[in-house]
This record gives structure tokens, sequence and C-alpha cells, in this order.
């Protein structure tokens, strides 16, 4: 009786102690937990992703994605490269817009490298290319998927958002406006693609150059970016570079369920709010603009909440899934030109305690707590060499907690950050 009562008392000794060294470091139970305040350290991984095959080069990165699999995708713009950058093909393509004036067509390669790349490509954590296909009409490189073809499916002028399904169904759209090439005109991208992985067309909703505004329950106009209820089969839509709302649609007809615009009211110029949309340019020290700013230009279902950045008013709005107004959050308020927030990936752990936001115009990745907005880190800065960012675009994280980031303008890539203590060839 006397040992046993000697052991217990050892045990509670050493409970207790262990309880006084667990909260002189709180941050520590809360890691444990998964809940740190402290965000984690991303560290960029320079040797990814491997070279590309066929001699391809990408242009600038309009959408990226995680799918379930830890596999990235991404859909880039071909018709972005330059003269000198697309010198292993006659230029400009079939496909490029015809310009006024008129490009001078060059007949023949002017150099080594390089050739268009097919618009949407798969990658596995390690870099290497899993597969590519889709693009516009393209004799050249053969990147066109050949099920794509109007008018049931009009592949987009400007490449610009990607998705991927528990189903592994991938959705795409783009933002631009209507073009002439050598091959015919096509209208302004008021619509969204649906393909399964290796590149087969399953379904359109909308028509290029076909809406008619914020009211539209038919098409979209130059929508920005995807998040997908799997459970309740529904699509979200940040629509976007044309319109100022988020549409929901059904992932299996295509048809429309409901729509919204800033603070879940009608979107302005819609039946429901005939006020015409708030115009001219954003300030600082103007009131909250009740209208989304074009673009709305991200969309992520986190925690059961629709998080929404309207890009160039500075902000995120967060809503429930009927569209009913939760809060905001304004973020570097003294920005201008593009904006400040631009894509959204939440953190890992059970709580999903951090937002990861791209900021393009000033060019780095915050750290905000989900739940107040409050940026507690950041990374990345604006410059060319690995790990620095120029118009950091998108950004995603896989399930091992490494985050991909996509940029456009020139900078035209893709790159890795492994979380600190990960490193690339173990996490």
């Amino acid at each position: 009786m006397k040992l046993a009562r000697y052991v217990y008392l050892a045990l509670l000794v050493i409970a207790l102690l262990a309880l006084g060294v667990w909260q002189l470091f709180p941050g520590q139970a809360d890691a444990d937990r998964g809940e740190s305040k402290v965000p984690p350290r991303f560290v960029v991984d320079p040797d990814w992703p491997k070279q590309l095959p066929n001699n391809w080069l990408i242009g600038q990165v309009g959408g990226l994605a995680v799918d379930s699999h830890n596999n990235i995708w991404i859909i880039q713009r071909p018709r972005t490269l330059t003269n000198d950058e697309a010198g292993a093909v006659p230029y400009p393509p079939p496909y490029f817009p015809i310009t006024t004036p008129p490009t001078t067509p060059r007949l023949t390669p002017r150099s080594d490298c390089c050739v268009p790349a097919p618009s949407v490509m798969q990658f596995d954590r390690k870099g290497n290319l899993l597969r590519a296909w889709g693009g516009p009409a393209d004799t050249q490189n053969n990147a066109y998927n050949a099920t794509c073809k109007a008018p049931s499916c009009q592949w987009p002028n400007t490449e610009h958002g990607i998705y991927v399904d528990k189903d592994d169904n991938v959705w795409l759209s783009g933002n631009g406006g209507a073009v002439v090439t050598a091959t015919g005109a096509q209208g302004r991208d008021d619509q969204i693609l649906k393909f399964a992985t290796d590149g087969t067309f399953l379904m359109q909703i909308g028509k290029a150059g076909a809406s008619t505004g914020n009211g539209d329950t038919v098409n979209v106009r130059q929508p920005a970016d995807f998040g997908v209820d799997d459970e309740a089969h529904e699509l979200y839509v940040a629509d976007g570079y044309g319109n100022k709302r988020v549409i929901v649609f059904d992932t299996k007809t295509g048809a429309a369920k409901r729509y919204w615009g800033a603070y879940g009211a009608p979107p302005c110029a819609s039946p429901g709010n005939t006020r015409a949309c708030v115009t001219g340019a954003y300030s600082p020290s103007a009131p909250p603009d009740p209208d989304f700013r074009n673009p709305v230009h991200c969309i992520r279902l986190v925690a059961d909440l629709v998080y929404v950045c309207d890009r160039v008013n500075d902000r995120i709005q967060v809503f429930k899934k009927n569209g009913d107004f939760v809060q905001e959050f304004f973020e570097k308020t003294n920005t201008l030109g593009n904006g400040s927030m631009w894509d959204i990936a939440p953190s890992l752990d059970r709580r999903q305690t951090f937002l990861h936001v791209t900021d393009g115009e000033n060019n780095h990745v915050y750290h905000m707590l989900r739940l107040t907005g409050e940026i507690v880190g950041q990374f990345g800065h604006n410059g060319r060499n690995a790990g620095q960012f120029h118009w950091i675009h998108v950004l995603d994280i896989d399930a091992h907690g490494t985050i991909y980031t996509g940029e456009v303008d020139t900078g035209k890539r893709v790159q890795r950050f492994v979380s600190e203590g990960n490193s690339p060839d173990r996490d």
C-alpha cells in the first residue's frame, strides 16, 4: 500500500511539474494541438519544378490549384510569350490576337528556344510534369485539346482560374476580352469549362460574349476563380473581371442556384438592385465601397464559410454559403494600382488558423489570422531571384503544408515554398 501511495504521489508531482512547464510555453502547447498563433517559416525550393520537355516555355500563370492527390495544376497563358520567348516557332502563332498595327509575321524560327507550352499542366510534388493539354487552336505545338471545339466548348482568350474537385474534374475560366486571330473572332470570356483529368471536355457553362451583366444567371463575365462544395455539388465563382458578384452553380447540371454582391446584397445593376455600380478609382480615405470592384479575384471555402478577395478595394469579405454577410477585413489599405488581396489558401491545422494571402501589388505572401484578419507574418518581396516575386498572382497549399505560387506580368513562373523543418526531399 505504501509503495502504491508513493507511486501515486510521484506521478502527481510529475504531472504538476509538466503542467507548470507547459504553461511556461503556451505557444508550444498550441503548436502541438495544431493551433499555434505563430505561422511557420517558409523557404523557397529553387529546384522546383524540373525542366519542361519538348522545349516548352510557360507564360503568365493565370491559375494554380492542388488536387486531392497533392498534384499541382496550373493554367498558363501561352499567348503572353514574346517574340523572342517563342523563338523556336513562327511568330505570331495563328492563335495570337491580331494587333493594330499588325505584327509583322516571322515565318521561320529565330532561335533554339522556345515553344509555347499547353495551357493546362499537372506536376507532382517532385516537380515532374505529369500531363499537359488544352490551349488555343495551334497547329505548331499541337497543344489544342481536340475535344474543345466551338460552339459547345470555347477556349478562353486569356486563361485565368483553375480548380480540381474531389472527383478530379478540372474547372477552367478566362478573363479576356473579345479577340480576333488569324483563325477567326471570339467573344469575351463569359464561359466556364469543365474537363476530365485527361482533358476530355465535359461541360460548358455560359457562352463567349453573351453576358448581359450582374443579373445574368446563364452566363458569367470574365470569371476569375472557383471553389467547389463537393458534398452539395456546388461551384462557387468569383465573377469577376466583368461582373461584381459571387454566383453559385450546380456542378452536375450547370444551372445557377444563387448569387450576391458585396455585403451579401444583390449586386449593383441587377434586378434586385438597380443602382448603378460605383465607378472611379479606389480611394483609401473614402467610405467602404458598397460594391465589389473589378476584379472579384478569389473565392475560397474555409470552415463552412466563403472568403472572397475584393482585390482593388484592399479587403476580404466573408459570407455564409447562402450569401449572408459575416465580416470583412481591410488590409494594406493604402495600396493603389491592382490592390492588395489577390488569392487565399488556408493553413492545415484543425482550426485553419491562418489564411496565406497573396499581394501582387506589394509582392508578399501574408499569414493572416482567419478569424480576425490580423497579419502576423509574411514572406517574399519584389525581385527576380528565387523566393522573390513579380506580380504574385495565385497560390495554393498541399496536404504537407507546402505552398505553391504563380506569377503574371513578366514574372511567368511557378515557385514552391517548404515550411521550415520539412526538407524538399522528405516533406
